[in-house]
């Protein structure tokens, strides 16, 4: 039996939608180098809209971002473009399901689909150049999904009402 309390969460600001994106990106534009697990963080915040507000933020905004990520990595312009779509599409198909279990089962559903992002990208670097990178190319999912709990915490944090009941409010 599920103890914990359930919360009814406020109405998720469109602009703050908006910075957690641009801090994704941010985040990925740092130079990591050729660092093996560096999490993407655009595919998890992305996932996560996708998952909490599939109307707001979508495969549109997913392709958007794919594009800007081609552009700074300077791959084949659509690669990362369509992992993201892929991977937007994918959350949106699973979102009510995903939102009935508790974060470590969160997790558990969000490791595959970035799994998935990450192997189409991987043929897709097979096709243009024929090197494989090795299995530890596969880690940065399990990284960015073992970061699902703290991206949860955070990005639901200014949506969660105020603990102290106030009685006038009618919720």
């Amino acid at each position: 039996m599920n103890h914990r309390p359930h919360y009814i969460l406020l109405p998720a600001n469109p602009l703050f939608i908006a910075l957690s994106l641009v801090a994704a990106f941010v985040l990925n534009l740092l130079p990591w180098g050729h660092m093996v697990g560096v999490p993407d963080f655009v595919a998890l915040v992305l996932v996560f809209w996708s998952i909490h507000q599939p109307r707001k933020v979508g495969i549109g905004i997913a392709f958007v971002m794919g594009l800007m990520m081609d552009v700074h990595e300077a791959t084949l312009l659509g690669e990362n473009a369509l992992c993201y779509t892929l991977l937007s599409y994918f959350a949106i198909m699973i979102h009510r399901r995903v939102l009935w279990f508790q974060i470590p089962a969160q997790t558990l559903h969000v490791l595959p689909l970035l799994l998935l992002m990450q192997s189409v990208d991987l043929v897709i670097r097979l096709m243009v150049t024929g090197k494989f990178p090795g299995w530890l190319y596969f880690l940065e999912s399990v990284i960015t999904a073992a970061l699902w709990p703290v991206a949860s915490w955070i990005l639901l944090a200014p949506q969660r009402r105020a603990v102290d009941r106030d009685e006038t409010r009618p919720i």
